[in-house]
């Protein structure tokens, strides 16, 4: 009997124990169980990116001007875009993503678009629930 209530303790712990991991929700992943895109950056978080890659590919004060007319305004789409009833599909959002890059590249010298994409890679690998390689 003995045998008995120590097996039926440990599967009833192993049950308990169990039970707890699956209570506590989807909040382990990387980001902490956000659910959809990312939070949109303000406008002081938008000239914080565009000081960094004005420094990390040397931009003109003109371009530094026109690549954070761009950000904003690329912001500020995306912002309607994922606020609206429908969400976006994932290729609506890639082909908006490929034509704004398009666009700061338009402003930069071939030397700055190569040292652009570069910063691109490094940063994207970095950001939360992404892998390197893509």
């Amino acid at each position: 009997m003995k045998r008995k209530t120590i097996k039926t303790i440990f599967l009833l712990s192993f049950l308990f124990v169990g039970s707890i991991s699956f209570a506590q929700g989807p909040n382990n992943g990387p980001r902490g169980g956000q659910q959809g895109p990312p939070p949109i950056p303000s406008e002081k978080q938008i000239k914080n990116m565009v000081n960094d890659l004005a420094n990390e590919i040397s931009l003109t004060e003109n371009q530094e001007m026109q690549v954070l007319e761009l950000y904003l305004a690329h912001f500020e789409e995306l912002e309607k875009k994922t606020t609206e009833n429908s969400r976006p599909e994932r290729s609506e959002m890639e082909a908006f993503e490929t034509a704004f890059q398009k666009d700061v590249k338009a402003i930069l010298s071939e030397s700055q678009q190569t040292q652009y994409e570069a910063y691109l890679n490094e940063h994207i690998d970095k950001r939360p629930g992404r892998h390197s390689g893509r």
